[in-house]
Formats: structure tokens, sequence, C-alpha cells
């Protein structure tokens, strides 16, 4: 439905986040400039014994929303993708349907330009 930052967008900071918001029952994974990196549901890191509205340490990972069918990757040290040097970088969503297996995904590809 959506993606950040969107095709073709100049000047993206280095450090901005790559944001894919799916279709309602749909899941994926992200690759960026040819990196798959790996995918976390993010109701798996909440913990029996955390407090509601406590804070979660996320890891530097895509992390995948289920409620709202969104993919986020924040490039930070110990990702795969630290930051993004300068020049064009090109994103893929591969997302398939939850019921589905990925065998039956699709994908979208895009590219943006960090200054």
């Amino acid at each position: 439905e959506n993606i950040d930052p969107v095709r073709g967008a100049v000047r993206v900071p280095a450090q901005t986040q790559v944001f894919v918001d799916l279709l309602t029952g749909y899941t994926g994974v992200l690759v960026i400039d040819g990196v798959e990196l790996e995918t976390v549901d993010q109701s798996e890191l909440s913990s029996p014994n955390q407090v509601p509205g406590q804070q979660v340490s996320l890891p530097p990972t895509t992390i995948y929303e289920k409620g709202n069918a969104t993919l986020t990757f924040v490039p930070t040290k110990g990702a795969k993708i630290e930051s993004f040097t300068q020049g064009t970088h090109t994103a893929t969503v591969i997302y398939w349907k939850l019921s589905e297996s990925r065998l039956r995904s699709q994908s979208y590809t895009w590219t943006f330009s960090v200054f």
C-alpha cells in the first residue's frame, strides 16, 4: 500500500528507515542492495514479565508488525546495513499472504538516493 522512502526519492538521509505498509493479511521480507534482511515478528519480542507500555529493545533487523502489516528497517550499529552510503540504493519487498507460503510470493522494487 505504501513505501518510504518513496520511489525515486533523492536527498534521503543516511540513517533513514525503510518502511513498507502491506495489505492486511500479508507478510514479507526486505532486500536492500541485494542483502536480504532478517525479519522478526514484533509479537515475539515481548516477554511474559513485560509491563504494559514498557519499552521493548528492538534487534537490528527488519521488524514485522502483524497488526498493521508493516515492515520497518532502520540502519543501525550491528545491522547488516549500518547506514546508507551516498548514492542510489535498491530496495525490494518480497511479500505473500499469511495463509500461503513464500513460494507464492510477489515482489516490488524501487530505488532511492542518499546524499
